[in-house]
């Protein structure tokens, strides 16, 4: 079965019946993550993200979210090392809530756990996910609450993209590098914001992203370009890419990040 939201392989709803003797020990191993080059990031986590990571924009249309960038090729994570630990900073929300995610059908939402993670047992490794009464421990209970937060927070970064496009503040980009042996490589179909446009957006518009904090994640994610220059000497086969403009350090195309809340 294909991966479902880049991580996930095989998503099942959770219930006391199938899942009342099942226990999660934690894995501390990323190996799950090492094929990704980018992944989704909440508006919320964007002061935490800027100091380590790259923010740029995937996607397209109604679909655009923000994402970090992890890597300069297509299946590179720069942040996982060879021993599966992460290196690169803060961990996005995205990868610290696996292996749970929701479902969605309709207006309804279902926890969901990826029966794929090794982690997974029924040996009584690690935190129990129902008592012997079929009721959610504790532990769950914590996983859910942060799950719906994270699906409060995606719904609120969706209406923040929605803003940028509606004031066509996005733009492609382009990062291009070169290698040690001296061979160049592009990394496109991400986007960026326009600085020239966003510093000409009218004075409603204005006021009203300032009191929503948008403007500052505006500029967080400008700032946060900068750090491409640092992934790629996360890579020894790599050199600082130059931007094709002012505004675009990034502006990538590694594999778009899939709306994070729902699995399909």
């Amino acid at each position: 079965m294909s991966k479902q939201l880049l991580i996930y392989e095989r998503v099942v709803p959770l219930s006391s019946e199938a899942h009342r003797d099942v226990s999660v020990k934690a894995i501390e191993s990323f190996d799950f993550a090492r094929d990704l080059n980018s992944v989704p990031l909440l508006a919320a986590e964007f002061t935490s993200a800027v100091p380590d990571h790259p923010i740029v924009f995937a996607g397209q249309g109604e679909a655009i979210f923000p994402a970090v960038l992890l890597g300069l090729q297509d299946s590179q994570n720069l942040c996982v090392d060879a021993a599966g630990t992460w290196t690169g900073g803060y961990v996005p929300a995205f990868l610290r809530r696996y292996p749970f995610v929701f479902s969605q059908d309709g207006g309804n939402f279902t926890l969901c756990v990826d029966e794929t993670y090794p982690g997974l047992n029924r040996d009584g490794r690690g935190e129990r996910l129902f008592d012997t009464d079929g009721n959610r421990t504790q532990y769950l209970q914590t996983m859910l609450t942060f799950v719906q937060q994270y699906q409060a927070q995606f719904e609120r970064t969706r209406l923040f993209c929605q803003r940028l496009v509606a004031l066509d503040l996005l733009e492609p980009a382009q990062a291009r590098f070169t290698t040690a042996d001296g061979r160049a490589g592009t990394l496109n179909g991400f986007t960026t914001i326009n600085r020239e446009r966003l510093k000409a957006i009218p004075e409603a518009a204005l006021k009203e992203m300032f009191a929503t904090d948008e403007l500052e994640l505006c500029f967080v994610h400008l700032h946060s370009l900068q750090n491409i220059t640092r992934l790629a000497d996360k890579s020894p086969a790599a050199a600082a890419p130059v931007a094709e403009d002012a505004s675009a350090a990034s502006k990538s195309k590694a594999k778009a990040a899939p709306a994070p809340a729902e699995v399909e």
